[in-house]
């Protein structure tokens, strides 16, 4: 393994490797020290930065487009969230209603692919969710719960869960 400078000696904080050559990274928000080998394996190499990007940097402050919070969006209210079965629940409602992809697409203002993708289990926009439960008759939103445990290994020798487990999770 080659050795960089800036490198020190220590612990991986995503594999959990010890007395091996780190390097300080942003992973997620959070500065870690991760090793070579997780590097290389998550991509984490300094990468070139876009044209487009130093545009944007050259543009006046007042004329960037400036995303703003807004309040009334359902996935910013951690109360509820979308059901793990949402899927599911739409596609069977839509079968017990009789209608095609295309013509809950037509009754909701949205094209067959949208109804296509929730169908095969990626999230919808808040707003399609809304749809969805409007038009279906269906509640999509539960309450929220943060009952995620993950578990490395049945044997007491198990080396417990790293942040790197829990950034496979999230894939």
């Amino acid at each position: 393994m080659k050795a960089f400078h800036g490198d020190t000696m220590g612990d991986c904080e995503l594999c959990g490797a010890t007395k091996v050559s780190t390097r300080e990274h942003r992973v997620n928000k959070a500065m870690l020290a991760i090793c070579q080998r997780c590097i290389g394996q998550m991509n984490l190499e300094p990468k070139q930065e876009a044209p487009g990007l130093t545009q944007a940097r050259r543009r006046p402050a007042g004329k960037q487009n400036q995303r703003r919070f807004n309040k009334n969006s359902i996935m910013n209210k951690q109360e509820k969230e979308l059901a793990d079965n949402f899927a599911k629940l739409i596609l069977t409602a839509r079968e017990n209603k009789g209608w095609t992809q295309a013509q809950l697409g037509q009754r909701m203002a949205e094209t067959v692919n949208v109804i296509k993708s929730a169908e095969s289990g990626k999230p919808p926009a808040d707003a399609v969710v809304k749809k969805f439960e409007m038009i279906l008759g269906i509640d999509l939103m539960v309450e929220a719960s943060s009952d995620h445990q993950s578990m490395i290994g049945q044997s007491s020798n198990s080396r417990g869960m790293t942040i790197g487990d829990y950034l496979k999770d999230l894939r």
